[in-house]
């Protein structure tokens, strides 16, 4: 109920892109997770086709964020946030109506071009209407993303059961939706006039070496996420040998998230700075990868249902550890971003820092793969060590730049 009240507490359009975001989610999860196997399976498409098709769409997502970012701060964040909802109502649309490779490809680029729109435009969109209170408003947009990625997955398994042209044009219809609801009540804001070119805007962000150096420290924080939909669902189902242990690693992180996210953050920023808190986040989310390390390697399998909701414990622990370390990092980390620059440019900032960090979490993901293969070979460890290794890492290199007073700083608060 507190999520509620707090949500309530806020304008109608900060309203409008939680429940779009959550929105937002559902669609994107109860399709993106099945695609491969229907590309592969239903449609017969060899891997390379199938690696293709999933490629396409995951570079053209991340690597035109900036791209989405500028278009924000030009145009406005509200046009270029119901682009991008009506991009990917297209994209999604197509999944379900074509089969042939050009088909598929132009579905693929179209959603996630929707993706690189709407992602920084939302962001942007927030942090401008929240004024001094960005940390919860990103708190709550947290809560209903973490919900609607768990909410996504189950209708979309359901909906496989009739046919994956029905998750498609689900998923489809629920863009749709919020595309027609936001270009009906999202408020539109004037957009100040321009100086100077797009080229220009990118080489003044990326001259800011400060926030480089901090989105480079966060290389951490979105490698360790990604585990939530990698290494955490793996490490569930070879310690029960069920397949459906993965899904108790999601119900874990969304109701710790639905009681615990607005505590958190309400309560840590009556204290000290951001970035303390955002170190501390990141170093808890590195640790959260020991308790499954420390019985990597066990099997819950051959024991009964006993043995293996025992093995099951330390994964769903450190589960729920990752899940509180992000709840305590990501909303002073999106509060951070846009005090970096001007205000005009926060679109800007908020899309490089994305392209940073899509290239980094795919870097960090080639990391923890070679790492899991490595692991079947006498080092089952080795994965949750190096995700050890990002977090302490990340909250380190937080800590350095803190040090040097690199960070932007503003007084949260001050306790009695």
């Amino acid at each position: 109920m507190k999520t509620w009240s707090e949500m309530r507490a806020f304008p109608l359009a900060i309203r409008l892109l939680l429940v779009n975001q959550l929105g937002v989610n559902i669609g994107f999860y109860l399709l993106i997770p099945y695609l491969a196997t229907h590309l592969g399976e239903d449609l017969g498409l060899s891997a390379a086709v199938v690696g293709i098709v999933l490629g396409v769409r995951n570079l053209s997502q991340q690597g035109l964020f900036i791209l989405g970012g500028s278009a924000a701060d030009r145009l406005g964040a509200r046009g270029v946030i119901i682009a991008g909802c009506a991009l990917r109502t297209v994209g999604f649309a197509l999944f379900a109506l074509g089969d042939g490779l050009p088909v598929l490809l132009a579905a693929s680029i179209l959603s996630g071009l929707a993706g690189a729109l709407f992602n920084p435009a939302v962001r942007a969109y927030l942090a401008a209407e929240a004024g001094d209170r960005k940390a919860e408003a990103f708190a709550l947009f947290n809560i209903f993303a973490t919900t609607g990625a768990l909410v996504g997955p189950l209708i979309g398994s359901a909906l496989l059961l009739v046919d994956f042209r029905v998750s498609a044009l689900t998923a489809a219809a629920i863009f749709a939706l919020l595309t027609a609801a936001q270009a009906a009540v999202l408020p539109a804001r004037e957009v100040p006039p321009s100086k100077g070119g797009v080229l220009g805007d990118w080489r003044e962000v990326l001259a800011n070496r400060a926030f480089l150096a901090f989105s480079l420290a966060m290389v951490g924080m979105f490698t360790m996420e990604n585990q939530l939909y990698l290494l955490l669902p793996d490490g569930a189902r070879r310690a029960t040998g069920w397949d459906g242990a993965a899904g108790l690693v999601f119900l874990v992180g969304t109701l710790a998230n639905l009681t615990l996210q607005m505590r958190i953050t309400r309560s840590l920023k009556e204290r000290g700075t951001r970035a303390r808190w955002v170190a501390i986040g990141l170093a808890l989310m590195g640790a959260a990868f020991v308790p499954p390390m420390a019985v990597a390697g066990a099997s819950g399998t051959g024991g009964g249902a006993g043995r293996a909701a025992l093995a099951l414990v330390p994964v769903l622990a450190g589960a729920l550890l990752l899940y509180v370390g992000v709840m305590i990092a990501q909303p002073f980390v999106m509060e951070l971003i846009p005090e970096f620059g001007r205000a005009e440019l926060t679109g800007t900032y908020f899309g490089i820092f994305y392209v940073v960090s899509g290239i980094a979490a795919a870097v960090g993901n080639t990391v923890v793969g070679w790492a899991m293969d490595a692991g079947a070979h006498g080092a089952p460890w080795l994965s949750w060590a190096c995700c050890l290794a990002f977090g302490l890492a990340s909250a380190a290199g937080v800590g350095w730049l803190h040090r040097l007073r690199a960070l932007p700083v503003r007084a949260v608060a001050v306790t009695a």
